[in-house]
């Protein structure tokens, strides 16, 4: 999250009885020397003639007591209060909210949305990491645009978690989602040489047996985080123009069985469950359980078309870290948290 302005505020204390006179005007001035005044602590036991330690022991009891408080102040653009609030609400590791227009439609949202979650990943990416990515979602290609190449490794290894093959436009966008990561933060790309959804459980049974997919499957359970995006029942025009588009056939098979979105084509319901349905046989990718066993799983994701999908991935615990734009975030704040 972005960082906020403290500002700490020397007052009289909420109970003075709690000390003599003499000691609580000491401690106040030496409040005072030390917060407002800029005053380091050996100069200030050279001034008042006393040993450091006591002044020390004064500025924590000064705390103690109420006359030195801290203030957290956030500057304009950081919504620092929002973050927090679903944080505690949905037991998240960590929020950040885009400063976005309230009324801004989801695809005004991307660069924002991008933005935010680029600064996340230059500030939390650590020497090592095994990112796993999803093929096909637009905040993420946005997320990788607005990245910048970092000066040292940042990463092991950039896994694709789902079929990429399908239309040679839409390949192009899940290779450079992999490969542009892999690039910017200096780790190896693993490519999954396979379509994300596939005619028949019996494709997908022959296509794991291949060794060059099998391979990239078994990398899944050493990824150290993910980087996901949030479907809604409706796919996204980038998965439409993929070809892994699921069919208005199975839409209204999952829309019956009551799913409300998905993670990596994984489809769940309102209250986060994972939609038993035969789609789910004809997926190439990372499986829900080893999905949700990631320890850091972050999601980009906002608008008002996919907040029932939001809401729900964050109740089940499907990622535990979000990048959302201001409308999402105020929504999750303050409608019911699913069923």
């Amino acid at each position: 999250m972005a960082p906020s302005e403290s500002h700490v505020t020397v007052r009289p204390p909420s109970n003075p009885r709690e000390a003599a006179p003499e000691l609580m005007r000491l401690m106040t001035k030496v409040a005072r020397m030390y917060h407002e005044q800029g005053v380091r602590q050996p100069q200030i036991a050279a001034q008042l003639n006393v040993s450091q330690a006591r002044v020390s022991r004064l500025l924590k009891q000064a705390a103690e007591l109420g006359i030195v408080r801290t203030i957290v102040i956030g500057p304009p653009g950081v919504h620092s209060d929002l973050e927090l609030s679903i944080e505690q609400r949905f037991g998240l590791r960590d929020v950040v909210v885009a400063d976005t227009a309230e009324q801004e439609d989801e695809y005004a949202l991307l660069p924002a949305l991008g933005a935010a979650a680029a600064v996340y990943l230059e500030t939390t990416l650590a020497r090592g990491e095994r990112i796993g990515i999803s093929s096909w979602s637009s905040t993420l290609l946005a997320t990788v645009d607005a990245l910048r190449p970092r000066p040292s490794q940042a990463a092991e290894l950039v896994v694709q978690m789902l079929g990429g093959l399908g239309t040679v436009t839409a390949q192009s966008h899940a290779t450079r989602l992999t490969g542009r990561l892999a690039e910017l933060t200096g780790a190896q790309a693993v490519f999954l040489p396979a379509p994300g959804l596939v005619a028949s459980a019996t494709t997908v049974r022959a296509l794991v047996r291949d060794t060059s997919i099998a391979s990239v499957l078994a990398m899944y359970r050493d990824l150290s985080m993910i980087l996901v995006g949030v479907g809604s029942l409706v796919p996204s025009p980038l998965l439409q123009q993929s070809g892994n588009a699921i069919e208005d056939v199975d839409q209204q098979s999952l829309r019956e069985l009551g799913a409300v979105g998905d993670i990596c084509l994984r489809f769940f319901n309102e209250a986060g469950t994972p939609v038993r349905s035969p789609l789910n046989e004809r997926v190439v990718g990372i499986d829900a359980s080893s999905l949700r066993a990631v320890p850091r799983r972050v999601a980009v994701a906002g608008g008002a078309r996919k907040f029932t999908a939001i809401r729900a991935a964050l109740v089940a615990g499907w990622v535990n870290v979000l990048v959302t734009d201001q409308a999402t975030a105020q929504r999750l704040c303050t409608e019911p948290a699913g069923l």
